[in-house]
């Protein structure tokens, strides 16, 4: 339960107390600032409190989007103001200063006093909503019909859809996913509830594709778009309840991961009972997508501090292209984002063979990649702006470097290695890895040396900040080096399970690097420096498999083995911590809206 004070006795006929109660709030009355002080220090401690001007009117979903929205340690609107409980000290202080008796917007001025005492005030855009103080009886019933007006549930339903989805969330799914978000916040669902609904629906589609039989992917094509449905719907009922928290944002970002790789498991389980291995396949787009995911992220974090001069650097293509509305639609597109490729991927399914699913994913999202990549890059080669200390910390973060990259630095402390730039260094890292993995027979001594020499270059590459125009290039790059090592070794050793074992590999180190993107995001930092080097850290594994392949290239089963038990191994050890961290994250609640792709 929350409490809203009323900072005076409210209007005759007013429908506020029970608006506000409507909304879960305890409401009190005061008479004055200085009773309203007395009510705000009974709160109890850890509690939300509102102050609402007696005389407010407006409708009900501009007090919910002011009052109730959990992401903000305060928020406000015309009337109305709401802090959490680490910002009540700061309007305690403000009632004190700035509540003189008399005063006329009381909540106003508590606001200004917050955001002057360094309290970051919300101010949520309303809209068509109306919310206002009437001064007098002509303006409370001009408010009143303005109120009228406008049907709050429709502006609620509207905004319950996110603003910037791609053409088949946006035309096929959010037109009525919105009313079973609708439906679920009625009946008291979550939005995690959704979310392992929509989980558990594609683990029984992935089920049901490892069937291998047409029968079986026809199903697993029609549930992989109920997963979907619900997967929309998740988001759309934070959003309409406002009920948005830290673990959500983390559920919603892992499950679309998990299913999507369930899937792509699941399809290459069916193909091997009809006959066709296709596990190759499955791990290569399972790749591209991480380190096209990764792209993304590395990009946003190391711009986020400074969207205004990024903005400048747009091309003046893209901004002509964006005068033609039909042109943003196609650009979603092209890229295949996850309403377009969720729906390619299950009628592929459908009427297919798992062969083709994943080609005509690997071509689609190496396109999509390429044209995303590109655009970044010239962006960046733009762009005027310093990267800042935080972004520069976050990029070193995703970079993911282990105990061994600390070990080169160190040794390599005063080499003129160290001059080079880090993205050099890095290309010549993943250059001389790949060329080794590629070029040398499996299990070849060269390889661990190419290895070893990735460990160098890639340790010598994060020695310094990561504040050049291209260096948030190196987590995808990384990336690419470790996951691409697993499967060009485990597809050369021509043992048995070796690419199904390397698939449960990268997907449980996969997993690792996006749990270190959503706490980032969540704004809690990267993963305790214990994990990564429990983990080895990026150039450590990958050192580490190229080892097992040269120790056991000749002991038949025994490098899967190995990298079932490494995957087994690295799987516990994150996801346990992953879970103790997220369910005791002491993070503002967010609710992530995702990328696109």
């Amino acid at each position: 339960m929350s409490t809203a004070i009323l900072t005076g006795p409210p209007a005759p006929g007013s429908s506020l107390d029970g608006d506000l109660r409507s909304l879960g709030f305890d409401v009190r009355t005061a008479a004055g600032p200085e009773e309203t002080g007395a009510l705000l220090a009974a709160v109890p401690a850890g509690e939300r409190v509102a102050l609402v001007d007696p005389r407010f009117v407006g409708h009900v979903h501009a007090l919910r989007l002011a009052l109730t929205d959990p992401r903000f340690p305060a928020a406000a609107a015309p009337g109305a103001l709401t802090v959490q409980n680490g910002a009540r000290p700061a309007l305690a202080r403000a009632l004190t200063a700035a509540a003189a008796p008399g005063t006329a917007d009381l909540t106003g001025t508590l606001a200004d006093a917050l955001d002057a005492d360094g309290v970051a005030v919300h101010r949520p855009p309303l809209g068509t909503l109306v919310a206002t103080v009437p001064t007098d009886a002509e303006a409370r019933h001009e408010a009143r019909a303005a109120v009228d007006a406008v049907d709050d549930e429709a502006v609620r339903l509207r905004s319950a859809v996110k603003a910037h989805d791609g053409f088949f969330t946006t035309f096929f799914i959010s037109p009525y996913s919105r009313y079973i978000a609708r439906w679920c916040a009625r009946r008291g669902l979550t939005p995690n509830q959704v979310t392992t609904a929509s989980l558990l629906t594609a683990l029984i589609a992935a089920g049901c594709a490892a069937t291998g039989e047409r029968g079986g992917y026809i199903a697993a094509g029609v549930l992989l778009l109920v997963s979907f449905v619900l997967d929309c719907t998740d988001g759309q009922l934070a959003r309409y309840a406002l009920k948005y928290s830290t673990m959500g944002a983390w559920l919603d970002a892992t499950f679309d991961r998990a299913k999507e790789y369930a899937f792509y498991a699941g399809l290459a389980l069916g193909a091997a009972r009809d006959g066709d291995d296709v596990w190759a396949l499955a791990l290569a787009a399972m790749i591209l997508m991480t380190c096209r995911h990764v792209v993304d992220f590395s990009f946003n974090e190391a711009n986020a501090e400074s969207t205004g001069a990024t903005a400048k650097t747009s091309l003046a293509v893209s901004s002509r292209l964006d005068s033609l509305g039909w042109t943003v639609w196609a650009r979603r597109m092209i890229i295949l984002p996850i309403g377009e490729r969720w729906a390619m991927i299950a009628v592929l399914t459908a009427v297919t063979t798992p062969r083709i699913v994943f080609w005509a994913l690997i071509v689609g999202c190496a396109f999509g990649a390429c044209y995303t990549t590109a655009g970044r890059v010239l962006r960046s080669l733009t762009r005027k702006a310093q990267r800042t200390d935080r972004a520069a910390q976050a990029l070193a973060d995703l970079a993911d470097s282990g105990p061994l990259a600390a070990l080169a630095n160190r040794v390599l402390g005063r080499t003129g290695i160290l001059m080079l730039p880090p993205l050099v260094l890095a290309l010549i890292a993943t250059g001389a890895l790949f060329a080794a993995v590629l070029g040398r027979p499996f299990g070849s001594d060269q390889t661990v040396v190419a290895a070893v020499l990735y460990v160098v270059f890639a340790g010598a590459a994060v020695a310094r900040p990561l504040k050049g125009a291209l260096d948030w290039l190196l987590p995808p790059l990384f990336r690419a080096a470790e996951y691409g090592t697993i499967l060009i070794l485990a597809a050369r050793s021509e043992v048995n399970g070796a690419l199904p074992a390397a698939y449960g590999l990268v997907a449980a180190v996969a997993y690792h690097h996006y749990d270190t993107v959503y706490r980032i995001r969540g704004g809690t930092g990267a993963p305790p420096t214990w994990l990564v080097r429990t983990i080895g850290g990026h150039e450590g594994r990958t050192l580490l498999v190229t080892v097992l392949a040269a120790l056991l290239a000749s002991r038949g089963n025994d490098f899967t083995l190995a990298l079932t038990a490494l995957a087994v191994t690295i799987a516990l050890v994150v996801l346990v911590e992953s879970i103790r961290f997220w369910v005791s994250s002491g993070a503002p609640a967010v609710h992530d809206e995702g990328e696109t792709a």
